[in-house]
């Protein structure tokens, strides 16, 4: 407990002061988010520091550092692929702030990137006797183990996980809040699993999960951290720097756990967010009509007349509400 503590108050104030230190920082050297034209709403965004990303990151990753103990491989593996995702979302951010457009890496870039790390953490999720290929079932005493499969499998997650996550980070404090409500949860998850497998004897579990809690924890409290300038009306946005290493921590931690059948659960609104998108585009490629004013849903939601905090309130809510059922019932 002393250490879930000390990661927590240290990445939280870790969090903080890079984020008083970048703000500044970034608005002297003009990295500021390009907004959409077709996004009315958001005009009064325009000039909004970006790439706030990197302060919880960095901090996140210092205060995990910090305080690990032994038997870490797994939340080494976790930080080594959020820390990946991130510098491909910095690349993107860049070069939106470099040439100052909406547009950072093409599409078939970023994709390229992302899968390149997923099929990374695939083939390890297959041949590391932590993990070999199993995944929990919700709600039930069992697991599935998908053989061969396993890579195609995570790559599916973390490709839909990085992507639902980036999608949600559209309005202050939506995709922040949601995440750390997520790594709240999956901390607490975490933190059980390793006293259950301590208790167990199976020490190398124990020490793994606990680990990977920590992880978990950092981001929690660095998250928090970021959320008081993130939220309406924001300070600074996270970026894609921000986004996808968030996407691949969330992925991760699910992952390396086995506990990735819980993503569509604790992490619903991020689903939401991909499958809005999706249905959006697939439907107006063959129909040329669209199911909403505008995707992802939470847009929709706004141009229906919902404020943004409130849009915020709801999905946050909401995965809590689905958090609390899977740590009771689960």
């Amino acid at each position: 407990m002393e250490k879930i503590l000390c990661v927590f108050a240290a990445s939280f104030a870790l969090s903080f002061l890079f984020l008083k230190l970048l703000i500044p920082w970034l608005k002297r050297t003009q990295a500021k988010q390009e907004i959409l034209k077709y996004v009315e709403e958001h005009k009064q965004k325009a000039g909004t520091p970006t790439m706030g990303g990197i302060a919880f990151l960095l901090a996140a990753v210092s205060a995990y550092l910090l305080f690990c103990d032994s038997s870490n491989s797994l939340a080494l593996m976790s930080l080594a692929v959020t820390l990946g995702y991130g510098v491909v979302g910095f690349l993107d951010d860049f070069i939106k702030i470099k040439f100052k457009r909406n547009l950072g890496l093409r599409a078939y870039q970023k994709a390229a990137l992302q899968l390149a790390v997923a099929l990374i953490v695939g083939f390890f999720c297959l041949n590391n006797p932590l993990i070999d290929g199993e995944f929990v079932i919700p709600f039930l005493d069992a697991t599935v183990n998908f053989g061969v499969w396993t890579v195609l499998f995570v790559v599916f997650v973390f490709l839909a996980t990085t992507n639902g996550v980036n999608l949600t980070d559209g309005m202050d404090g939506l995709a922040g809040s949601v995440s750390c409500v997520f790594f709240g949860v999956m901390a607490i998850l975490l933190a059980v699993s390793s006293v259950s497998f301590d208790t167990g004897g199976m020490i190398t579990y124990a020490e793994e999960y606990f680990n990977l809690a920590l992880f978990s924890f950092s981001l929690f409290g660095a998250l928090l951290a970021y959320l008081i300038f993130n939220v309406f009306p924001a300070k600074i946005f996270m970026g894609d720097t921000g986004s996808l290493a968030l996407g691949g921590a969330v992925a991760c931690v699910a992952a390396f756990s086995k506990n990735s059948l819980l993503i569509p659960l604790v992490g619903v609104m991020f689903v939401v967010s991909v499958v809005s998108v999706i249905l959006q585009v697939a439907r107006f490629k063959l129909t040329r009509k669209r199911f909403f004013l505008m995707a992802p849903y939470h847009h929709h939601l706004q141009m229906k007349g919902m404020s943004e905090p409130r849009i915020v309130c709801v999905y946050t809510a909401i995965t809590l509400i689905m958090g609390i059922l899977v740590l009771t019932v689960g």
